[in-house]
């Protein structure tokens, strides 16, 4: 019998209580926050730096294409760019489609981003 009284008892009157429905605004809008710094905002950020890569080519620029294609920049129009794979081989593709771009100056290459190539293995060996 005296879990019934207990169950059956009126709340206090005299203590203000908390609305549970304020808690849980509180809890969502942080986890919206939350995922803006984490997730939308170094998206944003990557995508400004991809454009600004992909508007600063050059001609004779070394790309790679989102498809694994390396080559120089040999013709650069409005939307697309004309890649030169190899000798006599010339393929046009969208902006879009460039992943990264290595630029090379008038005196040499500024910057390299090159794997290690046989001999430099075969340097490290001996």
């Amino acid at each position: 019998m005296k879990h019934y009284s207990i169950i059956a008892a009126a709340p206090p009157t005299g203590e203000a209580r908390e609305n549970p429905m304020g808690s849980m605004w509180v809890m969502l809008i942080l986890m919206f926050v939350i995922m803006y710094f984490l997730i939308i905002r170094p998206q944003s950020k990557q995508k400004k730096e991809q454009a600004q890569r992909v508007a600063s080519i050059e001609k004779g620029d070394k790309i790679v294409t989102i498809g694994g294609l390396h080559g120089a920049v040999h013709h650069i129009s409005k939307t697309t760019v004309t890649v030169k794979l190899s000798e006599g081989v010339f393929v046009p593709f969208e902006k879009d489609a460039i992943r990264s771009v290595a630029k090379v100056g008038k005196g040499g290459k500024k910057e390299q981003e090159e794997e290690p190539g046989e001999e430099e293995i075969a340097d490290d060996k001996e």
